[in-house]
Order: structure tokens, then C-alpha cells, then sequence
């Protein structure tokens, strides 16, 4: 089955977001054009009736004097003029007649005006009757007008209210979405993110894996297409780096093996020069013999060094993890070494958890801590002081060696801990070291998923041992 690669996947989160985000603000749109439609609506009606109010009250006042000065006169021309401002009326009167609020008054003021209509053209009664009816039905007329203005100001006002109170609604149910959107948004995103960046985190932890020389643990990407194929590619690499790290072990073994031989041989036969087996030697021939069995020895123990490193780096990857007691592996550590370091008459203290507690390989994290030890042994000054320490920093379990020597040079610090490198300050009246003690540490420390380092401006040596916490420690 054909899976998404990152690019793909990443783009595909983005157009998930962007939709989401999208599809709330035109909704949120699409809302808001409703209202100020509706809105536009109302204002236009709210124009159409006050306008319909306003011409209204005039021509109920042409009607008015039109009727009552026909009443006196009675000229049909002001009769005439009374109709054409009645009809005027009735059309300024249509919007209000459709308007559901001044239905009924509208109605009402309708038929009070052919009431007037009826009453002018009924000469039965007399012009005095006539007159009161017809000013009587005006004052009805001017009561409901001024209630049709009420009425219309009212409704115009609750409909302008109702609209506001949609828009507060609105206002609330879109922020509530958007609120909504941007927190599903970060969800998503977040989630998208954890899931994409789990395989590059895995990939980083994989290259950090080679780097330490952890080539044990085979690499599997889960995760998009692209990535998982790059994961295959790294567990290639790391078998290759496998192989090849298994013939130069094999190459230093014989390498070594053939080179112990001839050597052999060589002393020897130095030895029997040095004898006088072969005849005896003048000065200058028995200060030859001296160089060359001083050099013979240098060359066997550079060849015994180089066996031993690659002995350490090749046990280091086979540990018999146990738990054990730090503070007890360092006590008996030190015990181990007691002879040394009493012969220089120095004090070595011990300090710190007496029940911290790591699932580790005692002999091998144990050579490490030999070796540091012996090297603080070896450069702290006539009646010194050691100190080791166990304890805890953050998530890591530290165990730290200081002495009160000469401490580290700085232009030594970045290359302390490579194979065969011996630093520029060596104590005085001793052999000069071989340079793999510090890598033979950092091998096995590695070996246990930790770090070993050098802690700068200590006042002398101070070299700690960083592995990760587990939680079966006191």
C-alpha cells in the first residue's frame, strides 16, 4: 500500500487548517450579509413609513379645509380638490396597510375618510349637522394619525433594537466559532506536528546512535514514506558500519598478532646482544643494544595498548546490565586501587547517595571508573586529596572524580577523550601514559547510553560520568 510521504502529509495538514479556518469565516460572512440585509431592510421601510406618516398628516390637513370650505361654499371644485387629497392619501397610506403593526389603524383612518366622503355628499342633513359630523371624523382622523406616527416611531425603534440584538447574537456565536476553529486549528496542528516530527525525532536518535558507535539497535521509521525510506537507508548504513567495524577489530587482531611475533624475536635477540652471548659489546655497541630494547619495549606496549583499546571497544557493546549500587561500585573501585594511591600518600574520599541504584554492567562501567581513578592517582601531587561523588544532576545519575593536580590544559580539552592522545602536562618522574584510558572511559560510558565529561575550571582534574535516570533509584 502506498503511503504519504512528509511533504504530501505536511501540505495536507496545512489545506485541513486553512479549510477549517475558511469554511468559519464565510460562515461568519455569510451570517453578517444576512443582518445588514436585513438591516438595509428595515431602513428602507423605516424611510418608506415615515415618509408615509409625514404626507399623510398634510394631506389630512388639505382634506380638512377642502371639506369644510365646500361645506360653506360649496364649490365642487373644492369638492374635487377634497378627493384628489383623499386619493393622495390612501396611496401614502399602501406601505402602512402592509405593514402588519398599522394594519388596523390604517383601516380605521380609511373608513373614518369615506365616512367624510359619505358625509359631504349627504344633503339630508343640515349644513349645521353636516359641519359637526364631518369636524368630529377629522379629530378621529388626527387621533389615529398621531397614533399611526406612535405606532410606526415604536415599531421602527423595536425592529432597530431587534436587529442589534441579532448582531450582539451573531457577534457572540462567531466569536465562539472562531474561538472554537483557532483551538481545533492548534489541535490539529499540534497533533499533525507530534505525529510528523515522532519520525524525525527518530531519525535524529538513530544518527546520534551511529555517531556513539551504538550499532546494535536496528533503525524503524514509522511514519510517512520518505521518512521510513530514509530509516531503511540508516539501518543499512548501520550494518554496513557493522561489518566494517568487525573487519578492522578482525585487522587490529592480526595485524597486532603478526606484529608481536617478529618483535618478539627482535627482543630476544636484543636480550642475548645485552647478554654478551655473542660476543662481547664496547660502549658504544651496549649503548646501541639499550636503545633498541627501550624502542622494542615502547612498540610492545604501544601494540598491547592498541589490543586493549580494541578489546574495550569491542566488550563494551556486550554488557550484563544488573542493578547495582553506584556508590558501592565506587567504594570498591577505590579499594581496588588502594595501594596506589596510599603509596602517594594521598586521601581518597568517598561521597554522596549511598542508595542510588542503575541497571548497569559492573565490570565494564567499573573499568571506566578505574581508569579515572588512575589517572587522578597518577597526576595529583605527593599527599592530595581525591574526591568521588554520587549523586544526581537533572535526569542523570553522575558520578564525578576530582583531584587537586595540575587539572587539564585548555588547548587539551577538545581532544582529551580521543584514542592515543596524550595530553601536554604529564606528571613528573613517571611513565608517560599510553592515551587510552580517557577513550576506553568514554567507549564504555557510551556502551551504557551515557557521556563522560570534563568539567572546565574545577581547580584541578574533575571528569564526570552522565547516565540516564531510571526510576528504580532511592
Amino acid at each position: 500500500m502506498l503511503r504519504a510521504s512528509f511533504r504530501q502529509l505536511l501540505l495536507l495538514a496545512f489545506v485541513l487548517i486553512a479549510v477549517l479556518l475558511g469554511a468559519v469565516s464565510l460562515s461568519g460572512l455569510q451570517a453578517l450579509q444576512g443582518l445588514l440585509a436585513k438591516s438595509r431592510e428595515a431602513g428602507q421601510q423605516s424611510i418608506q413609513l415615515n415618509l408615509a406618516t409625514r404626507g399623510l398628516a398634510e394631506r389630512s390637513t388639505d382634506m380638512e379645509r377642502a371639506a369644510r370650505q365646500y361645506l360653506v361654499l360649496g364649490d365642487e371644485a373644492l369638492r374635487q380638490r377634497f378627493d384628489d387629497a383623499a386619493n393622495q392619501a390612501q396611496t401614502l397610506l399602501l406601505p402602512l396597510g402592509l405593514y402588519p403593526p398599522t394594519q388596523l389603524l390604517t383601516q380605521q383612518w380609511l373608513a373614518s375618510a369615506v365616512r367624510v366622503r359619505s358625509q359631504l355628499a349627504d344633503e339630508r342633513l343640515a349644513l349645521a349637522d353636516r359641519e359637526q359630523a364631518v369636524a368630529a371624523e377629522f379629530r378621529n382622523m388626527d387621533d389615529m394619525l398621531r397614533s399611526l406616527t406612535t405606532q410606526v416611531q415604536q415599531s421602527i425603534s423595536e425592529r432597530n433594537q431587534a436587529v442589534q440584538s441579532a448582531l450582539e447574537i451573531q457577534r457572540s456565536r462567531q466569536v465562539q466559532q472562531v474561538l472554537v476553529a483557532i483551538v481545533a486549528a492548534a489541535v490539529a496542528a499540534l497533533t499533525f506536528g507530534l505525529w510528523l516530527t515522532r519520525p524525525v525525532r527518530q531519525l535524529g536518535r538513530a544518527i546520534v546512535a551511529l555517531g556513539e558507535g551504538r550499532l546494535n539497535t536496528p533503525v524503524n521509521i514509522r511514519g510517512p514514506a520518505d521518512l521510513a525510506s530514509l530509516g531503511r537507508q540508516l539501518d543499512w548504513l548501520r550494518l554496513r558500519l557493522t561489518e566494517l567495524d568487525e573487519d578492522k577489530a578482525r585487522f587490529l587482531r592480526h595485524t597486532s598478532h603478526e606484529l608481536k611475533t617478529p618483535l618478539a624475536a627482535l627482543r630476544e635477540g636484543v636480550a642475548l646482544l645485552q647478554e654478551g652471548v655473542g660476543g662481547n659489546l664496547g660502549a658504544e655497541q651496549t649503548e646501541i643494544v639499550g636503545i633498541l630494547q627501550h624502542n622494542a619495549g615502547v612498540l610492545q606496549q604501544q601494540i598491547e595498548d592498541l589490543l586493549r583499546y580494541n578489546a574495550a571497544a569491542f566488550d563494551a557493546r556486550r554488557l550484563q546490565r544488573r542493578p547495582t549500587l553506584l556508590r558501592t561500585l565506587v567504594e570498591h573501585t577505590v579499594q581496588a586501587q588502594r595501594l596506589s594511591w596510599q603509596a602517594r600518600g594521598l586521601t581518597v574520599a568517598v561521597e554522596g547517595s549511598v542508595e542510588l541504584t542503575q541497571a548497569v554492567d559492573p565490570e565494564r562501567l567499573g573499568m571506566a571508573l578505574g581508569n579515572l581513578l588512575s589517572n587522578a592517582i597518577r597526576f595529583s601531587p605527593v599527599g592530595g586529596h581525591i574526591r568521588c561523588w554520587v549523586g544526581t544532576l537533572g535526569d542523570k545519575a553522575v558520578l564525578q572524580i576530582s583531584d587537586n593536580g595540575p587539572g587539564v590544559p585548555a588547548a587539551d580539552r577538545d581532544h582529551i577523550f580521543d584514542p592515543f592522545y596524550r595530553g601536554s602536562v604529564q606528571p613528573e618522574s613517571q611513565a608517560r601514559g599510553s592515551g587510552i584510558g580517557l577513550s576506553i572511559v568514554r567507549e564504555q560510558v557510551a556502551a551504557h547510553g551515557g557521556e563522560v565529561r570534563l568539567v572546565a575550571d574545577a581547580g584541578g582534574a574533575c571528569f564526570q560520568i552522565l547516565l540516564p535516570l531510571e526510576d528504580s533509584h532511592a
